[in-house]
């Protein structure tokens, strides 16, 4: 009877281990999509975010374009809960590039859990994701 409740006690354990590790993940907020279009020089983003926000304590609250390197190139701050519109997207112009950049990332941002380690890979040059619209 000892090693049996042993074993209850154990599984019951691991269940709210794991339980607990995927409700942190599933309030991260998600990158659903990112559309980069040409503008002269420069050019012209817009990414759409998913994430649950529940009001002004735990919302998605900015993503940014960041080199391979992490160095941050753009930043678009959301300046409000998105409580009710899910998911949402949001734009950003005039983003200057380094010169011969092939590849960036864009990183989400919530108010809890910060930048989230998921990252969308932007190939601006052969791009093969259906999460990414590269336009020249």
């Amino acid at each position: 009877m000892y090693l049996s409740l042993k074993k209850y006690l154990l599984l019951a354990i691991i269940s709210i281990s794991f339980i607990s590790t995927n409700l942190v993940y599933a309030n991260e907020v998600a990158i659903e999509k990112a559309v980069f279009r040409a503008a002269g020089e420069a050019w012209s983003v817009d990414v759409t975010l998913q994430h649950k926000d529940t009001g002004w304590k735990h919302y998605a609250d900015a993503w940014r374009i960041v080199d391979a390197k992490g160095n941050e190139i753009a930043k678009r701050t959301l300046y409000h809960p998105h409580v009710n519109e899910q998911p949402f997207t949001r734009s950003l112009s005039r983003v200057n590039l380094p010169k011969n950049t092939k590849i960036v990332f864009i990183e989400a941002h919530d108010t809890v859990h910060k930048w989230s380690p998921t990252k969308l890979e932007i190939n601006l040059v052969d791009n093969k994701s259906n999460k990414v619209n590269v336009i020249y």
